[in-house]
């Protein structure tokens, strides 16, 4: 394994020191510090951060390479400065047994990128009919601690409430995509003025907000860890805030498109020769008005919303260039992620980069139970680390895309930022801004 010299990186608490990444550790940490041999990364001018932990991942495989497999997402999300990725449940066949959850966990030891921690789904086949085997795959070598129907909402009271019992036997957490099926029947786009200027079903805010209320509800009756997915109302940040202050043990994660694009693109993206609607914009839950934006972001900085986590949603290009009600939901968001949160969060002034450590590393594993971020600086701590420069400005295209996906929102928008390196377990996936050859980084 190469040894690394990162000499004046800015750690996210301001100071400034050289760190030396020896053994798949952080060996050395001081001014000054030399190696022979060594490979040498100037960091004036970067902020050194905890390797990036995503909690919320399509990676497609098993069962839809042509959308992603674990190496081009875990390519992606190296290239947005990720060491570790949740890999949500939705593939096929679905992850809802030991043995599923174990081949894709050792399809991202095998690849070397990032880690990739498997989430099991709640129920059998996302069917949402009984529960699948929860404790075999906790058990398991993939030893799984986050479940999800993510892409479907467990909708039966009673079944949700049985899955929250049983993790909670072994300190695992149920993450509910907060839809009320029947509230969102052929929903396209937010509820509101615009949608019914546009045409198109409306998805209403409570649909979110009745889902939430009734879950922390059930997680405050057991006792359980409860978390929430990509929160998008402002009525569900007002449900959270209510659930902690009651002593609830909720998490709610927001993603980086909701906290900076609005329903008002879905209207304003089209060329003036085409159809209005632009499916680019067309995600799950749908984009929201520009007040949830702003209360979003004043959640994710109050820590009323704990985390930020991608839902990186990589399509077939043939799935997202047709007519808007026939194309699917979702976004790829991996590579941005960091961009947006500088751009929404930090340019802003309501996060500084020890806050982005925070909601982008420290907290995310902490909810997914992922060992070896508590101390991403000290000596003799696991090197999960990246650089940013984020005086950086470019424009974002499709060549700033390292997976299969090419389903970005933000193609020809400049965005601020560029991940510079990123070292998973000591090893560079990432360096002078480009991702190293799978010979490199693979451990198959």
């Amino acid at each position: 394994m190469t040894t690394l010299l990162i000499r004046g990186a800015q750690l996210p608490d301001g100071t400034r020191t050289d760190l030396l990444i020896d053994g798949g550790v952080v060996a050395e940490r001081g001014d000054g510090l030399t190696k022979q041999g060594a490979t040498v990364v100037d960091a004036d001018g970067l902020v050194a951060l905890p390797g990036l932990v995503d909690l919320h991942t399509h990676l497609r495989e098993p069962g839809f390479e042509a959308s992603e497999t674990v190496l081009t997402g875990t390519r992606a999300a190296a290239a947005g400065g990720f060491t570790a990725v949740h890999a949500m449940a939705n593939t096929s066949p679905v992850q809802d047994t030991a043995g599923v959850v174990e081949q894709v966990a050792s399809l991202g030891a095998q690849h070397g990128y990032a880690t990739v921690r498997p989430i099991g789904a709640v129920t059998v086949g996302l069917a949402g009919e009984r529960l699948s085997e929860i404790g075999a795959m906790a058990r398991s070598r993939a030893a799984v601690r986050v479940f999800s129907d993510d892409g479907k909402c467990v909708a039966d009271s009673l079944l949700m409430r049985r899955a929250l019992e049983y993790v909670a036997t072994f300190d695992g957490v149920i993450a509910q995509h907060a839809q009320d099926p029947r509230l969102t029947e052929g929903a396209q786009m937010n509820e509101g003025a615009l949608s019914s200027e546009l045409g198109l079903a409306g998805w209403p805010a409570v649909a979110e907000e009745s889902i939430i209320a009734r879950d922390v509800l059930l997680a405050d009756a057991v006792g359980a860890r409860l978390h929430i997915c990509h929160l998008s109302t402002a009525g569900s940040v007002e449900v959270v805030r209510w659930a902690k202050a009651r002593g609830i043990r909720v998490t709610a994660e927001v993603t980086p498109h909701h906290l900076l694009l609005t329903e008002q693109l879905v209207a304003d993206a089209a060329d003036p020769y085409l159809p209005r609607y632009d499916a680019r914009f067309k995600v799950n839950p749908p984009l929201r008005r520009d007040e949830d934006v702003h209360a979003l972001r004043a959640a994710l900085a109050d820590g009323t919303i704990d985390i930020v986590a991608t839902d990186h949603a990589p399509h077939p290009i043939e799935t997202k260039e047709c007519a808007w009600q026939e194309a699917s939901f979702g976004m790829v968001g991996l590579e941005s992620a960091l961009s947006i949160v500088q751009a929404a969060m930090v340019d802003t002034g309501l996060l500084g980069w020890a806050d982005v450590a925070r909601v982008l590393s420290r907290v995310p594993a902490e909810i997914g139970r992922l060992e070896g971020y508590d101390a991403p600086f000290e000596i003799g701590s696991p090197a999960h680390l990246t650089l940013v420069d984020p005086s950086a400005r470019s424009v974002f295209g499709p060549a700033s895309l390292r997976g299969k996906g090419v389903n970005s929102p933000y193609f020809g928008r400049e965005l601020p930022g560029r991940v510079i390196a990123t070292i998973h377990a000591g090893a560079a996936t990432v360096l002078d801004g480009e991702l190293r050859p799978s010979e490199e980084v693979s451990h198959g």
